[in-house]
């Protein structure tokens, strides 16, 4: 009889313990942060925002990178096939890398964030047909709907965190809801004939949409379409006639043909300044206020109604911008 208990326990203990093993595992497995992929540092920081201590975010574009013209590289290709999820903006942003991430999406979870938002909110590309320019982190109302993606598929990958995903998403939006406030009441100070934007490329284009801002590029909506002479001497004319007195430069392009602008102006005797640079296309340092979407915007808002002549709080939204304007 004995025997045959020991017989039992053994073949019991045997059965347990691969269960207990597996059990271990699986949660072990939903323990651990979910690794993100994301190619921009915007998608990067609505990850971090919706996921918090559930992910673990990797950007593979950092400051002052032109998502335009970005091409993956050996160590992205690594991170990106090692991920649990990767999330890019779509929209043909990331123009150069699109064939890569549609082959990868074949292996690998692969979402662009931006391509589910209404058609009837974009604005049509100019230079390519069917295309629409992505530029929709300029607005926190357009990018509220990227969050709201990016929670939807996060809690896709993780059923189990959804509520927490959601929550953080909710709170985010309530942070996205009080800086539009802020950008509205801002901005609005701007006087009307002042409300002129120009910039390198045309990345404000959702900006002057919804603020109520004329918004000329030199290039078009991708940084790879070409600044001829007759645009910039066309632009140069406007910042005379209408006695435009700054432009704007971007921290992802070139300030070449901006200075161009500048030196063609005082050739007709008419001064203008660099109202400050911009972020268009990627957000500030690391590790900074405006290394995240809350102080890009909130730099770019401040730095464009303090350049024309609105009456601005010299540190931004909640005095946190690294230099005052």
């Amino acid at each position: 009889m004995n025997r045959l208990r020991r017989a039992i326990f053994g073949l019991a203990l045997m059965v347990a313990v691969p269960l207990t093993l597996a059990v271990s595992a699986e949660r072990a497995l939903a323990e651990a942060p979910l690794k993100v992929v994301a190619t921009t540092g915007m998608i990067a920081d609505a990850a971090r925002q919706v996921g918090g201590d559930a992910v673990e975010v990797r950007a593979l574009m950092g400051p002052g990178v032109d998502p335009h013209a970005y091409r993956q590289t050996r160590s992205d290709i690594v991170a990106m096939t090692r991920a649990d999820l990767v999330l890019y903006h779509g929209l043909y942003l990331e123009a150069q890398m699109e064939d890569f991430l549609q082959d990868l999406s074949r292996k690998r979870t692969v979402v662009a964030v931006a391509e589910s938002l209404p058609r009837d909110l974009l604005r049509a590309h100019d230079d390519y047909e069917n295309k629409f320019d992505p530029h929709v982190w300029m607005t926190p109302a357009l990018w509220k709907e990227v969050v709201a993606r990016v929670a939807e598929v996060l809690s896709e990958a993780r059923p189990g965190q959804a509520d927490v995903f959601v929550a953080n998403a909710t709170a985010h939006m309530a942070d996205l809801d009080r800086l539009l406030a802020y950008a509205d009441d801002t901005l609005a100070r701007v006087p009307a004939d002042s409300r002129v934007l120009i910039s390198a490329h045309d990345a404000f284009g959702y900006f002057g949409r919804d603020f109520g801002f004329e918004v000329l590029g030199i290039q078009g909506i991708s940084t790879q379409s070409e600044a001829g002479l007759n645009r910039i001497s066309e632009l140069v004319d406007l910042l005379v006639q209408r006695q435009i007195s700054a432009v704007f430069v971007e921290s992802s392009v070139s300030d070449r043909s901006m200075r161009a602008l500048i030196e063609g102006a005082a050739a007709q005797g008419h001064e203008v300044k660099i109202g400050g640079e911009l972020f268009s296309d990627a957000m500030g340092a690391d590790g900074t206020y405006e290394g995240t979407y809350l102080g890009m915007l909130d730099h770019n808002i401040t730095t464009i109604a303090g350049a024309l002549g609105a009456d601005v709080p010299a540190r931004g939204m909640d005095g946190k911008l690294s230099a005052g304007l």
